[in-house]
């Protein structure tokens, strides 16, 4: 007879605990982390859409390109968005806008397979990313009505404070990262001379203010909520 030792069955090691911060943090198996400096383009409109993008830090900005040339920025992404999540969820072959970053960036590349293996295999992730979804559905609404309501000083507005982060989970940036009236009034769908307009009269009125950059006071949601 053998021991009870020797007999006894060696019980299997659960697997750890999935954490989808921890999967988001670091590369891995179909999974590679990118600097993307500012300026420089992640995908363009028409590539193919094999891979999902996460932004670990840094702010992200999608254009599309209209067949007569007529350009148009469709969102400012920051911090824990996902970027081209529409290759998983709407099967699209092909990337309908260009992702370019707005800052230096860090950005997680998933690889179409090992994310859609992820969101199978884990509840906790798909339960993120389903939240996230339903969060970017609704800031794609906003940003419709936005553009079809909204003057163009609450829309320059309303960028400052998606720039600043006010709204998201965690504190704000109360300093901006610097970039020109051109890139603010392609965002906001005006000229470069009524951003410059805007912005010099948010300064004396104390919403926004120059000190080695710009910051960007809570004051500045009420041009937003005033009607």
């Amino acid at each position: 007879m053998t021991s009870n030792s020797a007999g006894q069955r060696r019980k299997p090691r659960k697997n750890a605990q999935f954490l989808p911060e921890t999967f988001l943090s670091k590369a891995g198996l179909g999974r590679t982390v990118v600097e993307v400096p500012k300026k420089h383009v992640i995908f363009s409109q028409g590539d193919a859409g094999n891979a999902v993008f996460y932004i670990q830090t840094g702010k992200v900005k999608l254009t599309v390109v209209s067949s007569r040339g007529k350009e148009a920025t469709t969102a400012l992404l920051a911090d824990r968005d996902f970027l081209g999540e529409e290759c998983i969820t709407a099967g699209q072959p092909i990337r309908m806008a260009t992702a370019i970053a707005v800052t230096d960036c860090l950005v997680l590349r998933i690889e179409r397979a090992e994310m859609l293996r992820v969101l199978h295999q884990e509840h906790a992730f798909s339960d993120v990313f389903v939240a996230y979804l339903l969060a970017r559905n609704i800031r794609v609404q906003e940003d419709l009505v936005d553009q079809l309501f909204n003057s163009s000083e609450k829309r320059l507005a309303r960028v400052l404070l998606l720039l600043a982060q006010f709204g998201k989970d965690g504190k704000p940036e109360t300093v901006i990262p610097k970039m020109s009236q051109e890139t603010l009034a392609e965002m906001v769908g005006t000229t470069r001379s009524r951003v410059n307009f805007f912005m010099n009269r948010f300064r004396k009125l104390g919403f926004i203010e120059y000190n080695g950059g710009l910051s960007v006071h809570s004051s500045l949601l009420n041009v937003v909520l005033h009607d």
